[in-house]
């Protein structure tokens, strides 16, 4: 038996609350998968990994406050988990040369804090191609845009804006709402009077299910496409499956997902929690890759200090449930997938292939 010192401890920052509450129970779960899987290998440099999870659905600066505190008292290692830009925003200075940070969702991209390594996906990866594909595919040259009013959405419109541009696209209109809004009555019929042939959704957990009902209660689904490059199975489940007709969402994970690191881990998530576990989704898998993350960093450096660990990280690559992951300038390439919702799941249509736009 280990003593605490003894522990590789891991803070999973992960919202417990808010609109992207509904990923939590999925993220929480799968990270201790994960964890399991790593200690069954060793753990990390002979420490067994411990997770504590911590809610990074309160406000940026909180969990800010809640993470320099552990980190002053020595109570952490590294820290990992999905949640929103603002909170990333707000973590990266406070772990900055002190320890690693492994950011697993998706965003706006542009994150070059040392220490700070991004496996989700970007702009770059998910959006231009996606658009690109709609466009060759279903003929898609108009758009408009509803988005939550924080960082990732307009860092990821401002993208869109340029990939519109180079793709000869028409984005018509941008609409904000405040994150956490419960009403979606004017954006969802304003989105439907721009006369855009498709929607590009910018819109987090509750956020996009209650745009998603209301959209389709004013029939918005039978007039234009949705894309999406957040949104999964909770999210289906919770929209209904009358109100998620005519969307594609661009993902590097859905639970559908047949590789062979998909199938393996969706088989130990079942054998662990049974058939009624929270169902597994793009942002529980990205929690997964944050400590399949860090077992590579770390399985790369000399010792667990964080400038050895710098020193060593260049070029890192692991195989995980997307398929091979390569670091480049301290972000995961990876394979991105279209998928169109059936119901509540979506059917994978192929992979995409990079746009070659300039960012």
């Amino acid at each position: 038996m280990q003593n605490h010192d003894d522990e590789f401890r891991v803070g999973l920052v992960i919202p417990l609350q808010g609109p992207a509450g509904i990923f939590a129970p999925s993220c929480e779960a799968v990270a201790a998968l994960a964890a399991k899987e790593v200690n069954d290998h060793g753990g990390v440099h002979g420490r067994e990994v411990a997770i504590e999870v911590l809610d990074g659905g309160a406000p940026a600066a909180e969990v800010a406050r809640t993470v320099a505190d552990r980190l002053h008292g020595h109570r952490l290692d590294a820290v990992t988990g999905w949640h929103i830009s603002a909170v990333r925003n707000a973590l990266s200075p406070v772990v900055r040369d002190e320890i690693p940070y492994v950011y697993t969702s998706l965003y706006e991209g542009g994150e070059h804090t040392p220490g700070v390594f991004c496996t989700g996906e970007t702009p770059r990866m998910q959006i231009a191609p996606a658009l690109a594909w709609l466009r060759n595919h279903l003929g898609i040259r108009s758009w408009c845009l509803v988005g939550d009013d924080y960082v990732w959405p307009r860092g990821s419109a401002a993208a869109a804006r340029t990939y519109c541009r180079q793709l000869q696209l028409d984005l018509n209109e941008e609409i904000y709402v405040p994150y956490g809004s419960d009403d979606f009555r004017k954006p969802a019929q304003q989105v439907i009077d721009t006369g855009a042939q498709a929607v590009l959704m910018l819109l987090v957990g509750q956020d996009a299910v209650l745009f998603n009902r209301e959209f389709a209660q004013r029939g918005g689904h039978d007039r234009m496409a949705r894309f999406s490059p957040l949104m999964e199975e909770n999210m289906l489940l919770a929209s209904g499956a009358g109100s998620t007709e005519n969307m594609y969402v661009a993902a590097a994970y859905f639970n559908s997902l047949a590789t062979a690191g998909a199938l393996d881990l969706m088989g130990h998530y079942v054998a662990s929690y049974g058939a009624d576990a929270p169902p597994l989704n793009a942002m529980a898998e990205s929690c997964y890759e944050g400590m399949l993350a860090l077992q590579a960093l770390f399985g790369r450096s000399r010792t667990a200090a964080i400038g050895d660990l710098l020193t060593s990280a260049h070029n890192v690559g692991f195989d995980s449930p997307r398929g091979p992951m390569n670091m480049r300038n301290n972000h995961f390439d990876q394979r991105v997938y279209i998928a169109t919702a059936a119901g509540y799941d979506f059917d994978i249509l192929g992979a995409l292939s990079p746009a070659g736009l300039c960012d």
